[in-house]
């Protein structure tokens, strides 16, 4: 395969082969020099364009803004008058209004002589302002409240103290032997309703021993009471009752 490289250009074989090795050995260290400087120096290679082609392009920029509306100024007419105070006008007017005023008529103005300016027609002579408001009839003022007397109480409260003062019959309750025999005493109390007569019309258990309290509710329906007068009628009173049962009695 060499043989044919090995001759030169006359066809005589040439006298060493070391040459051709040689010149192909410097040849491929060429080439892999090449080859592996761009990978050693991989700094020296240019970043920017290494880096086009990793990121992905930017986005397009944003539409332009629409345009601002233009706002249009309000058309101002002149005006000939401003507060009653009579303007230079712009511009000629090609008419002018002639303002006729109307004629008052004698009866607009007729009066009473010596009437007031400004007064009724037909008023009467020497009349004053508020005379006509005079004449109308004004209504007589609401007659005074007149307030009833306050109801007397039909019920008062009296204390069991003072209501005491006022009995007139009080028989004593009877001992129950069931409860002398458990020596069982106290207090049996009530509230009771004392009519205008002085009867009991209503009691009402507050606290007692239940064997006591049979006996005393017997007696206090049997107690007679003095009237109470208020303002010198008689009322019915509440008040509060208290019946001792106490083994020495």
């Amino acid at each position: 395969m060499f043989e044919q490289s090995l001759l030169d250009a006359q066809g005589v074989k040439t006298t060493t082969r070391y040459t051709v090795f040689f010149s192909f050995f410097v040849q491929c260290l060429i080439i892999g020099v090449a080859v592996l400087i761009p990978l050693i120096y991989t700094n020296t290679l240019p970043a920017h364009q290494l880096m086009s082609y990793l990121v992905a392009p930017p986005p397009p920029p944003p539409p332009p803004p629409p345009p601002a509306a233009v706002m249009k100024a309000p058309k101002i007419t002149p005006r000939e008058f401003d507060s009653s105070k009579l303007m230079q006008p712009k511009i000629i007017p090609k008419q002018v209004a002639i303002i006729k005023e109307e004629d008052m008529s004698a009866a607009a103005i007729s009066g009473v002589v010596g009437g007031v300016p400004g007064g009724v027609p037909g008023g009467a002579v020497g009349g004053v302002i508020g005379g006509i408001l005079s004449s109308t009839p004004v209504a007589p003022p609401p007659p005074p409240k007149v307030e009833a007397p306050k109801a007397a109480p039909q019920r008062i409260r009296v204390g069991g103290n003072v209501q005491k003062a006022n009995l007139i019959f009080q028989p004593k309750p009877v001992y129950p032997p069931l409860a002398k025999q458990a020596r069982i005493q106290g207090l049996v109390r009530f509230t009771a309703i004392i009519s205008k007569e002085g009867t009991i019309q209503q009691l009402t258990l507050i606290s007692g021993h239940p064997l006591l309290i049979p006996s005393a509710q017997e007696a206090v329906k049997q107690w007679r009471y003095r009237p109470t007068l208020l303002n010198g009628e008689p009322v019915e009173v509440i008040t509060q009752i208290d019946v001792n049962f106490t083994l020495s009695q």
